[in-house]
């Protein structure tokens, strides 16, 4: 097979075993309860897939073949540990020996039913904390490493890997089944379900890490099991917020790069080719959605998505509305990256002066801390309001402290672009 052939088969397996890693994970922590064990042996059959596949072919039904060997892989590590009898018991007790093969084959196989928004319940624990819950749902179902997970906590990375150890370790000792919840308990963990997905749809759209400016494989099942769960609860209003703010969002997709991949802003995009249906589907659900009850935070994200959505050009956005919307925002949730855009809101209505105040306040947040995205707003800013020595101070400061390949060059572009126009003693261009 030519080189360039067996890499994008390469390719297309990684992509097919991301896809179907948390519904695989999902089946198995169903069957056997142990969360841990259940990764691992989850873990182990991609490993086989990933060396056999590209050799011997897929298989023709790959979630089954998965769940099988899975299943093989924890009843071989059951069996080789006797002394936990307990685990052995419950093996046993769930699935019969002899049984164990064909019921993945036959059961999974033939109904390819999706358990991935089962395991976002069930990952949310009520043994943990909504943080515990909500990190370990993104490494189960989001598939997020653990700095990626520690970057939208806003947290040091081993302070993460703690956090998602010691939920591990509380489940297994809880004595809690780790199952679909029904009824009141699917309620309780609902909250916990809809952050997740948020950020997991956060981290497909703009990631944090890496040269990819989108990850569309997360970001798209971020949506697509975000209309699971509308359809399982049409009723929550914080639900419909945030399917409305992803639909609302991901319509910019198409423009947020330019033609080698560069990350083109908000309001340099072109607008004529956002996704109009996506946006109408939107704009249908928050208007729907926001005289219902009361308003939360998703829905008055969606609504200034909205607001950005609906101007024809960048010119014509409605900063005024969209200030008063954070303005409520700000006031309903503690998120520093909330008054981050809040500023950038300020500057456009009442001048970069005043966004610089506000800015000011924000960056006494403590979780803000050698955060990129405050040397970016800030650079921004500074560059609004004529100060181009300190805005490229700030750019480059920002793009020496994020992760992300793709946002480090954007930053270093938007410094290199200032200090010409600083040589050439121009003003400069803020758009």
């Amino acid at each position: 097979m030519p080189a360039a052939a067996e890499s994008d088969v390469v390719t297309a397996i990684k992509r097919l075993l991301r896809e179907v890693a948390p519904q695989v994970l999902g089946v198995i922590v169903r069957r056997y309860r142990d969360f841990t064990a259940c990764e691992d042996a989850v873990q182990e059959a991609f490993i086989a897939a990933a060396a056999q596949w590209p050799r011997e072919g897929m298989p023709d039904n790959p979630r089954a073949w998965l769940t099988q060997v899975a299943s093989r892989r924890i009843t071989d590590q059951v069996r080789a540990e006797a002394a936990r009898r307990h685990r052995e018991a419950l093996v046993v007790s769930l699935i019969p020996a002899d049984e164990q093969i064909a019921h993945a084959a036959d059961t999974d196989g033939a109904t390819e039913r999706d358990d991935t928004l089962d395991l976002l319940f069930m990952s949310c624990h009520p043994a943990l904390s909504p943080a515990s819950a909500i990190a370990l749902t993104l490494r189960a179902v989001g598939g997020l490493t653990t700095a990626e997970i520690a970057r939208a906590f806003m947290v040091p990375e081993a302070t993460m890997a703690q956090r998602i150890s010691r939920a591990k370790q509380t489940i297994k000792t809880s004595g809690v089944a780790f199952e679909m919840p029904e009824g009141g308990d699917l309620a309780a963990r609902l909250g916990s379900v809809v952050h997740a997905l948020y950020l997991m749809f956060s981290e497909g759209y703009a990631a944090s890490s890496g040269t990819e400016i989108i990850r569309t494989d997360l970001s798209g099942e971020a949506l697509r099991l975000t209309r699971m769960l509308h359809g399982l609860v049409p009723d929550e209003t914080e639900v419909a917020g945030l399917l409305a703010l992803m639909l609302l969002t991901d319509a910019r997709r198409a423009a947020r790069t330019g033609p080698v991949g560069e990350i083109v802003p908000l309001d340099q995009q072109d607008r004529s080719v956002w996704d109009r249906d996506a946006i109408a589907e939107g704009v249908e659900l928050i208007t729907r959605t926001l005289p219902k009850g009361r308003v939360g935070p998703y829905q008055l994200q969606a609504a200034i998505a909205a607001v950005h959505d609906e101007a024809a050009t960048a010119a014509e956005t409605d900063w005024p509305q969209i200030l008063a919307l954070y303005g409520v925002l700000a006031r309903l949730s503690d998120n520093p990256m909330v008054a981050l855009n809040q500023a950038i809101a300020i500057a456009m209505v009442d001048g970069p002066a005043a966004g610089l105040k506000r800015l000011d306040e924000v960056a006494a947040d403590p979780r803000l801390a050698g955060h990129h995205r405050l040397d970016a707003v800030r650079g921004h800013l500074l560059e609004r309001a004529g100060d181009l020595a300190g805005a490229i101070a700030s750019y480059r400061r920002a793009a020496e402290r994020t992760a992300s390949i793709a946002e480090r060059n954007y930053l270093l572009m938007q410094a290199a672009r200032l200090r010409d126009v600083e040589k050439a003693g121009a003003a400069p261009t803020t758009g």
